[in-house]
């Protein structure tokens, strides 16, 4: 028999229930963090949030909310372009949100409607999932479990790793599930919280299920 790829209804369930609990703690924990950083947006000129639509499980698209860190209309000449290491579209108090990751903080409400979960592939832009399903046709198969806010891709991998190399990663999650991981990973999400990206290469394949084979044996 093959397993098919993809989370149990059971295991949905409870990680659901699980979801809601972390994101309720957070949304308490971060609600003043919050209003600050509303305020600090606001006097400086134009919206506060920033509203894009993304894709998670089934393809289905929702809008992800996230602290504005781009000057307004960032893309309204450009068209759809992936965010740069260096990018003169970010904001000065830009910045300073994506160093420490606090834009993503709006993403608990996403959490607690159920669009997505705390653990699972980031959730990439229609735009972007139609281009990388044209050159990669495993890359839909990460669409087998709801988005999330971190995963192992996050974790394991650096800023500049590939896309295929993080479908390697979001896939070795999905198939290696399990709530002990999803803990792991997010003790290790807030430990790197406050860490500067890495410049370090990529990994191989084989590299990366050594690394999940690890995780799942800690």
């Amino acid at each position: 028999d093959i397993r098919e790829l993809g989370l149990s209804p059971s295991s949905e369930t409870i990680k659901r229930i699980i979801d809601i609990i972390i994101s309720g703690i957070a949304f308490i924990i971060f609600f003043v963090p919050v209003m600050l950083i509303y305020l600090i947006l606001k006097i400086g000129g134009g919206s506060a949030f920033y509203v894009q639509e993304r894709v998670t499980r089934d393809n289905k698209i929702f809008k992800i909310y996230k602290f504005r860190t781009m000057v307004e209309n960032a893309e309204a000449i450009s068209g759809p372009v992936l965010a740069q290491d260096v990018d003169k579209r970010i904001t000065k108090i830009g910045r300073i949100l994506r160093a420490t990751r606090l834009d993503e903080i709006p993403q608990i409400y996403n959490i607690l409607i159920g669009d997505m979960s705390v653990v699972g592939p980031r959730p990439e832009r229609p735009f972007f999932v139609q281009q990388f399903c044209e050159e990669i046709p495993e890359y839909n198969l990460r669409h087998r479990v709801k988005a999330g806010l971190t995963g192992l891709a996050q974790v394991q991998g650096k800023y500049n790793t590939s896309v295929r190399d993080k479908l390697k990663y979001e896939l070795l999650y999905i198939n290696g599930y399990s709530f002990a991981l999803d803990f792991k990973l997010i003790m290790q999400t807030l430990n790197i919280l406050l860490r500067a990206s890495s410049t370090e290469g990529v990994k191989s394949v084989t590299e990366l299920e050594q690394e999940i084979e690890d995780l799942t044996r800690r």
